[in-house]
């Protein structure tokens, strides 16, 4: 893709369809003339009055408990300086999608058009009263150091600086973590700093907290060294100034156990990895890139342990990983301040999950067989389930013992599981399909890449390493919608129609014939067929010419599941083919069966749909919680449609004891924890959350779940195709790009499942 179109898409990105990234959403009933009388005049007097009464009521009656300011002035946005309070709005509201999606924190971003320490000061002073904590972003050093250590004197919420003190804390877990494999001590360790702002630092301040020792510390700035004896250096820089004779990055370097790159791209060479100690610790932060690349890090010291802020290599410095979970430990208890014992106490939180078994969905995500603790591992992936229900008690319990919790945390089991259940309104499965997608991309054939639709979207799969497509279609057409795009890829174009695929053309005629010649097929119907693009698309897959195949955005879903019947059919041991949907719902991913393909299955069809679903659930990594749905709960009806379903699950209870499955049962039972449990205490989902529903037939599964994606604008992934030989996957009618990209992401993670069988 070329500059200007990805400044296109990001520019629509952020326009389209509505502008920005954040909106309020109300979370009380506002239908009638008694709920806006309860919401506003009169009723509102009510908690206005008891909060006058005392403040400290507001936590109870207001947003104020869970609303975070993300507040800026635009002096230092990411890499683009000092670009101005408007200009940085996009990054703040970036930074509170990410509190809402990790943490379930709502967020109001402030932008405060000033550069004066203290007009800041106070307009933040000024709005506080607003919020349950405060986070400071993107202000340029020094003065940042006095506006985070102004406010947190002077206001009874927490406040951070995550430029400065996220990436301290991770970077000390990982630290932490580098040291101990490499059997070094910190309070030994000979470290080089590169770069003294903000986030250098605090990293430096924190490293300090956990043992290191000043003398063994040497920070560079874009002057060199920084010495006792240099002039006019700032009192956060003169606090780590050293008294060694040594002028230039170099010369610290030699013999450093651990370099921290807070600076600048390429600034470290080869030559310098190879004068570090023995066992040499690499963290070479800048973005998007870093002080030495990973591969020629790790191509010069075969004994380094190296990590970068990059998603693409091992062991990412990510401050995504602590200031969500930090944030969210500090609200829980109305902490007044987040203390050096919070930060810590998230550091060691970080550090210990990294030795931990590392549950399947992650290691799937990450395309890793198992994820273990060592060179290559050691600090938790962003994407890790557990970080919600790990890094916030800890947080928690420091700001109890340290004396500034307001509301301290009383049992901390029901706290953990409320925590988890903050994550249900998240979507992170489909970032995590990409992620695992991208370790190993398929060529995916497009079997109707002659449509804009289609084409956009091999394009983005292809641009984002998801998958190596296969156009198929009329090629001067593609290559319009090509120039259109700005798609100057080199990528593989075939026209199913042209005489220059005879020969192939041919020989999958031959292939096709042979598989049916018994039931009517003659060779010459069969080499009239292979024009035909899903025949040929389908022969492509079934011949190992591609891995795996998106069609049906513009045809009747029957027409092209023939096609694939015909030419590739089921996988070895199959007695159906099924389809699912995965909705991405406000209580988490959910599955649906069978949404495409089934119109009214028997009971036996029923089981093999459930079994074959289970096995899609497993592919995300997560483990099936199956109900089987029906209008009955559990015999309260002898119907012929609800007896069919108990005889599924009776099948399924001896056939498959350790699957979580039950029924029949009524869809608002199997969603409804507290329900199905008091009703129905005996069943296998009591106390369990159901993620996946088979329904009874065709008409119920494809009636329910294009209802909640029209109703709710849920983000629906699919129809998954399921029991097939080889991995092939069908569109609905008029899909949308994002909806074919993350089909395309499912096929190829599909084709890595088949290629392992």
């Amino acid at each position: 893709m070329s500059k200007q179109s990805k400044k296109s898409e990001a520019l629509i990105y952020h326009s389209h369809p509505t502008p920005g990234k954040i909106k309020v959403v109300p979370t009380k009933r506002y239908a009638t003339q008694r709920d806006l009388a309860l919401a506003y005049s009169p009723g509102v007097a009510e908690p206005c009055l008891e909060i006058a009464a005392n403040k400290e009521n507001a936590y109870k009656y207001t947003t104020k408990g869970n609303l975070v300011a993300v507040i800026s002035n635009g002096t230092a946005v990411l890499g683009l300086g000092n670009i101005g309070p408007e200009a940085s709005k996009p990054v703040m509201e970036g930074k509170g999608l990410l509190f809402k999606i990790f943490a379930d924190i709502d967020v109001f971003d402030i932008e405060v058009d000033t550069e004066n320490v203290e007009e800041f000061i106070q307009t933040v002073k000024m709005i506080a009263p607003t919020f349950g904590g405060i986070n400071l972003e993107d202000i340029k050093a020094p003065e940042a150091f006095e506006i985070e250590r102004r406010l947190k004197e002077e206001l009874d919420i927490p406040v951070m600086h995550d430029d400065q003190h996220g990436t301290a804390i991770i970077s000390a877990a990982a630290l932490i973590n580098a040291l101990e494999i490499t059997e070094k001590k910190i309070e030994d360790a000979k470290i080089v700093i590169s770069g003294a702002g903000a986030a250098a630092i605090s990293c430096t301040r924190l490293y300090q907290a956990f043992g290191a020792r000043r003398e063994n510390i040497v920070m560079c700035d874009s002057k060199g060294v920084i010495r006792q004896d240099r002039d006019n250096l700032t009192s956060e820089k003169a606090e780590f100034a050293t008294d060694r004779d040594i002028d230039t990055l170099t010369d610290a370097m030699k013999d450093a156990d651990v370099f921290i790159g807070l600076s600048m791209a390429d600034v470290v060479t080869p030559d310098m990895l190879l004068i570090m100690a023995k066992d040499p610790i690499v963290f070479a932060m800048a973005n998007p890139d870093p002080e030495i690349a990973y591969q020629l890090a790790i191509d010069t010291r075969d004994d380094i342990i190296m990590a970068t802020g990059r998603s693409d290599h091992p062991n990412q410095v990510n401050n995504v990983l602590g200031f969500p979970f930090i944030f969210r430990g500090a609200l829980d208890v109305r902490a007044t301040k987040i203390n050096e014992a919070m930060k810590m106490a998230a550091v060691i939180a970080l550090a210990e999950m990294a030795k931990e078994p590392v549950p399947e969905q992650v290691n799937i995500a990450y395309g890793e067989t198992r994820l273990t603790f060592g060179k290559e591992y050691i600090i938790p992936k962003p994407f890790d389930p557990r970080l919600i229900s790990k890094i916030p008690p800890a947080v928690a319990r420091a700001a109890m013992e340290s004396g500034v919790a307001k509301e301290p945390i009383l049992d901390w089991n029901d706290y953990e599981t409320e925590l988890e259940g903050r994550l249900g309104t998240d979507n992170k499965l489909i970032k995590l399909l990409f992620n695992r997608a991208k370790m190993n991309p398929k060529r995916v054939v497009f079997a109707e890449a002659d449509n804009i639709q289609v084409l956009k979207a091999a394009q983005i799969a292809f641009e984002e390493g998801i998958a190596i497509p296969i156009l198929l279609g009329r090629r001067e057409t593609i290559l319009e919608l090509m120039s259109e795009l700005e798609f100057d890829a080199e990528v593989e174009i075939i026209d199913p129609k042209s005489d220059h695929e005879y020969e192939r053309k041919l020989r999958y005629a031959k292939v096709y014939w042979e598989q049916r010649k018994r039931r009517g097929v003659t060779l010459y119907s069969a080499e009239s067929l292979m024009r035909e693009r899903n025949y040929f698309a389908a022969m492509m897959v079934n011949e190992g010419d591609a891995d795996a195949l998106i069609s049906g955005f513009s045809r009747a879903y029957p027409t092209v599941v023939k096609p694939m019947l015909e030419v590739i059919g089921m996988a070895k041991g199959a007695t159906r083919v099924a389809t699912t949907n995965l909705m991405m719902t406000q209580r988490g991913p959910m599955f649906f069966s069978d949404t495409a393909i089934n119109v009214n299955p028997t009971a036996k069809d029923l089981a093999t749909i459930a079994t074959m679903t289970a096995a899609a659930v497993k592919m995300f990594g997560l483990e099936p919680v199956i109900a089987m749905t029906s209008y009955s709960n559990f015999g309260s009806s002898n119907n012929e449609g609800a007896s069919k379903i108990r005889e599924a699950v009776s099948y399924l209870h001896r056939r498959y004891p350790k699957l979580i499955v039950d029924g029949e049962v009524q869809t608002d039972f199997a969603l409804n924890n507290e329900l199905l449990q008091e009703k129905f205490p005996f069943s296998k989902l009591a106390g369990k959350k159901v993620n996946t529903l088979i329904f009874p037939n065709l008409d119920a599964a494809n009636i329910t779940y294009k209802m909640l994606k029209a109703l709710n604008n849920t983000e629906s992934i699919g129809p998954i195709m399921l029991g097939m030989r080889k991995p092939v996957h069908i569109l609905q009618l008029g899909s949308s790009v994002d909806e074919i990209v993350n089909m395309t992401a499912i096929a190829v993670v599909d084709a890595h499942q088949k290629t392992k069988r």
